[in-house]
């Protein structure tokens, strides 16, 4: 089975002789692709079967959605419906004396390190596909626990995962780069300053309105939103007043408003519609774009808009003014001119940490193999730790609690890295089925954990102060979620850069209103939490979309993918980052020296 990526769905477009106009279509056709688990040249046999019933539809993304709608949905759902239960009539018990007499027939298995008594037992392994030493020795250590055995009746390691190929190979690079770069072995980590910007985590862990939020409420939020970009918009435009939405007038008027969109579906150049704050008329009137030579628009934007709105039922905008970004983080004491602060090396990872055809945490053995090598001294962790959306999970086919595999996964982190020191930062997400769904999502609940310095659990999202430099860090996959809602007319750019310059122009982790539907949003929590205290040096976006680095107005942004993709391995990233003054010419000299996304 061949691995899926934009080359694939590219090649098997070619051959269909299918035609695009646009490379968005491209990155649709990948996200359908990885969502219901299908081969490029599957989903092209799919979507030609589909086109051809529909008299040759072309292909183009709202031909896409319907698609998925009618076809695969509908193919996912049977599917499931269709699938028999395999009976599993082995416990974890039989399993462990199977291992046992294999152990007694088979010399090879004998070099496999031998659980002590009291430890738990080692993970299943066959002379077919054995397990490294490396592998059996971490998992021989008292403090890691990640015996595959002890998560689900089938603790098959994944064939496909184990046989992956470019291992430890570097596939984006930012900034100069030298491998011994890489090698910490300073051991400084609990002296590595690093605090959170959003205040007392305590207050993340107050009582939530699960769904019994009043609207007036979300209104609230939403209009105190729009007045305060509102204002920095007019300061910075020079602009004396905003005038009313829908009042008619002869002249060119600036109104102040939320992008919408006029119906329940998605947005599109003849749908938008620009909604007043209360102090403007809180009236809504759609949008003409047709003057406009480039805009990029989503539902939530805040923007403001020039333009003649001669009836007062349609405005036809000439100029838009998208959004202004915060400053940077400046510290309150300046250094020295002679003192040049360490540099600091940051490894980021994010879930999920298992394979999607097994439930054994190969993949995060392999990252604290690397956390030992590289010795960083910080090591962000982004969920999901126990993946809702795996297949395993979602029938339960497990023998211990989700809480049980979190804290023993979490645990095995902690003990697996004591010999590096280095600082460990948990994020959770809202696909770790064992935490609270929803937005801005509290932080883990670990307490006895929590006692140990070299540990901080954070909550999603949140802004992390690394020795004076800023890192934006959010689980939740905002660049999916936009970039199915965003509108361009914005030749040559790029649609992650165009995303991204949103989150930061807006100055929130989710500027999307609505959500997306698996979405739940707590507004009042949101209004503190999920907004950007200041533009971040560097901010982390983990997506199911490609990897990158890149730099948007002055903040590096980096996706750096998940660990595991389906049944084969991911990525994950590494930086190096020291708090800098201006340069020589008076400009801000970006704290992330150098930055690579690798492969597991």
């Amino acid at each position: 089975m061949s691995t899926i990526n934009l080359e694939t769905i590219k090649s098997e477009l070619e051959m269909f002789g299918i035609d695009y106009d646009d490379e968005a279509i491209l990155d649709k056709l990948l996200e359908q692709s990885i969502c219901n688990r299908l081969q490029a040249d599957q989903i092209m046999l799919e979507w030609v079967a589909f086109s051809v019933t529909k008299s040759g539809l072309k292909l183009n993304i709202d031909n896409l959605e319907q698609f998925e709608h009618e076809v695969l949905s509908k193919k996912n759902k049977l599917r499931q419906s269709s699938k028999k239960e395999e009976p599993h009539n082995l416990t974890i018990h039989t399993l462990q004396d199977l291992i046992k007499e294999e152990e007694e027939q088979d010399h090879l298995l004998d070099s496999y390190s031998t659980p002590a008594k009291g430890s738990q037992k080692r993970s299943l392994s066959t002379p077919e596909h054995p397990q490294s030493k490396r592998s059996a020795a971490l998992l021989a250590s008292p403090g890691l626990l990640l015996s595959p055995a002890s998560f689900s009746p089938s603790g098959t390691p994944s064939q496909k995962y184990s046989q992956r190929g470019a291992k430890g190979e570097v596939v984006v690079k930012f900034g100069s780069s030298e491998g011994s770069q890489w090698a910490g072995g300073n051991g400084r980590g609990v002296g590595v300053s690093l605090e959170l910007l959003e205040g007392p985590e305590e207050s993340l862990r107050s009582s939530y309105k699960f769904m019994f939020q009043r609207l007036r409420d979300v209104r609230n939020v939403l209009t105190d939103k729009i007045e305060e970009l509102g204002e920095t918009l007019r300061n910075h435009f020079n602009i004396e007043e905003f005038s009313p939405a829908a009042l008619p007038a002869q002249d060119s008027i600036t109104i102040l408003g939320q992008v919408c969109c006029d119906s329940k579906g998605k947005l599109n150049a003849q749908s938008v519609v620009l909604e007043a704050g209360p102090e403007h008329g809180a009236q809504l009137v759609p949008v003409d774009l047709s003057e406009l030579k480039e805009y990029s628009l989503f539902p939530g934007q805040v923007v403001v808009m020039e333009g003649l709105n001669t009836t007062g039922r349609r405005l036809v905008a000439s100029k838009l003014h998208e959004g202004l970004p915060l400053p940077f983080y400046t510290p309150e004491v300046k250094q020295e001119m002679d003192e040049v602060p360490e540099p600091v090396s940051v490894l980021v990872a994010c879930g999920p940490y298992t394979p999607s055809d097994s439930l054994t945490f190969d993949p995060l053995l392999d990252l604290i193999s690397v956390i030992v090598r590289d010795r960083p001294d910080v090591c962000v962790l982004l969920g999901p730790f126990v993946d809702a959306k795996h297949e395993q999970i979602e029938k339960a086919q497990v023998t211990e609690t989700f809480e049980a595999i979190f804290t023993r996964c979490v645990e095995s982190i902690v003990e697996g890295t004591k010999s590096v020191g280095c600082r460990l930062v948990f994020v959770p997400s809202q696909r770790d089925v064992h935490h609270h769904p929803i937005y801005p999502q509290p932080p883990f609940s670990l307490p006895d954990l929590c006692k140990d310095q070299r540990v901080t659990m954070a909550p999603d999202p949140c802004t992390l102060l690394v020795e004076g430099v800023a890192l934006g860090l959010t689980s939740t996959d905002i660049l999916f979620h936009m970039g199915a809602e965003e509108i361009s007319c914005a030749p040559g750019s790029d649609r992650f850069s165009r995303i991204l310059k949103h989150l930061l122009t807006q100055r929130s982790y989710y500027p999307l209103y609505p959500p997306v539907e698996d979405m739940n949003m707590d507004y009042e929590k949101f209004q503190s939490y999920g907004q950007m205290p200041l533009t971040p040096d560097v901010l982390v976006v983990p997506s199911e979309l490609r990897y990158f680095i890149k730099e948007v107005i002055g903040c590096v942004c980096v996706n750096p993918g998940r660990l595991t993709k389906g049944q084969v391995g991911g990525t994950y990233s590494r930086l190096l980052i020291q708090r800098s003054s201006q340069s020589e010419d008076g400009q801000r000299a970006s704290p992330c020296l150098t930055c690579q996304v690798v492969k597991i």
